[in-house]
């Protein structure tokens, strides 16, 4: 099964010149915890998360009024196509210890794979989705702040 057969493609994106403020009303508003950050083409060029916020501007005392998204999210954004394997896609989740991924086409996004995408998917075992789940949340040698 293909990533386009189970990926979100109701998604809100953010501009990396939007204030922290304004990104977290968005995703309030979305009623989600991470946003891709996505330039005037819309291709992928960071990834904000309710943590980067918490961590990098109000832990640091940042003027959430002012600072832009692009100085507190993460850069290194791990991305897969729609045309990839779903379970190529749920190591790479595993690997890289993230719970969603932005889908690109063409180099643009079109849509985020989650681990809740995966749960719904009649195509995806409990047991894939679990052990998933299992290898996001084990420590390891990587230290992701897209969780």
């Amino acid at each position: 099964m293909k990533v386009r057969e189970c990926m979100s493609l109701d998604i809100c994106c953010c501009k990396p010149d939007e204030t922290v403020t304004d990104v977290a009303k968005k995703m309030n508003e979305y009623h989600v915890g991470s946003m891709p950050v996505c330039d005037t083409n819309k291709n992928v060029v960071g990834i904000i998360t309710d943590r980067d916020i918490t961590l990098r501007c109000v832990a640091c005392s940042k003027d959430v009024n002012s600072t832009p998204i692009s100085e507190v999210m993460t850069t290194s954004v791990c991305c897969c196509g729609c045309d990839t394997d779903v379970q190529e896609a749920t190591k790479l989740m595993s690997d890289m210890q993230v719970r969603r991924i932005p889908v690109l086409e063409n180099d643009k996004i079109v849509g985020m794979l989650t681990l809740g995408d995966l749960a719904n998917s009649k195509n995806v075992s409990a047991k894939e989705v679990s052990d998933t789940v299992e290898h996001i949340c084990k420590c390891g040698c990587h230290s992701k702040n897209n969780a």
